[in-house]
């Protein structure tokens, strides 16, 4: 690792403007990558995006990509965890995904921000607060979060179609979830774009559709009776809600490396913040509502599965529509890689950050890897869907959180909001970025809250067991700042020169 800081992604280390006396005979990958990006697939690495290059003035697509990304059946299934997982009603249901979805669609709409600003992928931006070394940290915990995303997607994905016929099973739902998924993230940025662009009409006329075919039975009146709601069932969902929303933060600056540098910071937010509000809010609230209401209908009910079967729910309420409806559960299966393209993108890039050795390897191998991880897990992991959902999205949801302080307090605070205080010529330069102990160590303290503040179904820390629910995300998010303000003052104290 000695000469690290002279190494890059292949993309970058190819030089065909030097003369050399000996040409050396490409490598395999250099032949298909050659291939592939006459194809018009994406070949570039980690290597940030020069200020020149950063020239896309299509901002709308910063709304598009996540937009598309959260307006689908998983948004849904997660709100429906608010009656069928937390036993709230759909008044208490409905105030807490407004409150949540309105405060931390700020978080991961921020950190997009630094992709046309800085040109960088999101684990490679953090190497300018975890350093060089550190940041290989969030950047392993970040390949198994995307992971963990793209079986939630593929499970439920798979159950919807799986509920258009009896010859169709959840498996085989899962296998042909993960292969569009893999097509669509093969070819890179530009097909993600331009894909994200559109799969979100299909979703929207099916929506509609489910509201005309069951609106009848959305009257609260004629809900079954929930439990009065208790501290820790507000907390839990909350956080539980917040955990889906934050944890975009790690992959928001993937998708604006190419997009115009000189636009303003609050249009790229706004952009952004409005694509993950809408989709969040209509999703959750949909989610809530029918999920509240299927107890009170026997179809819905059967379909619901105790709550392990969001597809099977969708199919009960398409049912009215016969073949129309049986067509939508199609198209909305379909449009499930609008979440799962953009998660399989960034489990490449991440795993390319971890070392010099990854970022050699081309972005698409690692989407091949990730679908070969993908569809095993997903069909084990369908069995019991809500708590596969509940543990992943929240443990996700932890470090997440606390990631995202120690970057918004470096940013804010050490680099005083400026984009122009990074010095991005020394990404790959561990002797240059900061030590990263301050990151390290505030990460690692945050965890001693969060894990006492935590409510599994497989652990309950005494401060949940108290009373609170799962505050994991607020006690880990909220020490994590604190503890990186101090030791990051320490840390640029004793290490002046590390200032990149």
């Amino acid at each position: 690792m000695a000469d690290v800081d002279t190494k890059e992604d292949a993309s970058s280390v190819l030089d065909f403007g030097s003369p050399s006396p000996i040409q050396e005979k490409p490598s395999a990958f250099q032949k298909v990558s050659n291939v592939l990006l006459r194809w018009g697939v994406e070949t570039n690495g980690i290597t940030p995006i020069p200020e020149e290059e950063r020239t896309d003035k299509r901002l709308y697509q910063m709304f598009f990509v996540w937009f598309s990304a959260n307006f689908n059946i998983l948004a849904f299934g997660t709100g429906s965890a608010g009656p069928a997982f937390f036993s709230l009603g759909l008044r208490d249901s409905l105030i807490i995904i407004v409150l949540v979805d309105l405060i931390t669609c700020a978080v991961p709409a921020y950190f997009a921000v630094f992709g046309p600003k800085l040109g960088t992928r999101g684990m490679v931006q953090s190497r300018f607060t975890w350093g060089y070394y550190g940041s290989i940290i969030p950047s392993i915990l970040n390949v198994f979060s995307m992971q963990g995303f793209l079986i939630l997607n593929c499970i439920i994905g798979g159950q919807t179609l799986a509920a258009v016929s009896d010859k169709l099973n959840a498996t085989l739902g899962i296998v042909i979830i993960g292969v569009v998924s893999l097509l669509v993230t093969f070819c890179g940025y530009k097909v993600v774009h331009r894909y994200e662009s559109l799969a979100w009409i299909p979703n929207a006329v099916a929506f509609i559709a489910m509201l005309g075919a069951g609106g009848k039975h959305l009257n609260p009146s004629t809900f079954p009776e929930y439990p009065k709601a208790t501290a820790f069932n507000i907390f839990s969902f909350s956080c539980f809600l917040a955990s889906s929303v934050i944890s975009w933060c790690t992959m928001t600056p993937d998708y604006g490396v190419y997009h115009n540098a000189k636009a303003s910071t609050m249009r790229i937010f706004i952009y952004t913040y409005l694509g993950f509000l809408a989709a969040s809010l209509v999703g959750h609230m949909l989610g809530a509502a029918f999920a509240a209401a299927s107890p009170g209908v026997p179809s819905w009910e059967a379909g619901f599965d105790n709550g392990n079967d969001v597809g099977g729910l969708i199919g009960a309420i398409l049912a009215p529509a016969n073949g129309f409806g049986k067509f939508l559960i199609v198209m909305i299966s379909l449009s499930v890689p609008s979440a799962c393209a953009p998660t399989m993108y960034t489990f490449g890039m991440s795993f390319m950050t971890i070392s010099p050795f990854f970022a050699k390897i081309p972005r698409y191998v690692f989407t091949l890897i990730s679908e070969a991880i993908l569809i095993p897990v997903a069909i084990i992991g369908a069995t019991r869907f809500y708590g596969t959902l509940v543990n992943v999205l929240s443990i996700i949801g932890y470090w997440s959180t606390s990631f995202a302080a120690t970057i918004l307090i470096e940013h804010f605070v050490f680099r005083r909001g400026n984009f122009t205080n990074y010095n991005i010529a020394a990404y790959n330069k561990p002797y240059a970025l900061p030590i990263g102990a301050a990151a390290i160590l505030a990460f690692a303290g945050s965890f001693a809250l969060i894990v006492p503040s935590m409510s599994q179904v497989w652990y309950i820390g005494p401060i949940a067991n108290a009373g609170t629910g799962d505050i994991g995300i607020i006690t880990g998010g909220v020490s994590a700042g604190l503890l990186y303000l101090g030791l990051r003052a320490v840390e640029k104290h004793v290490f002046p020169n590390r200032i990149a």
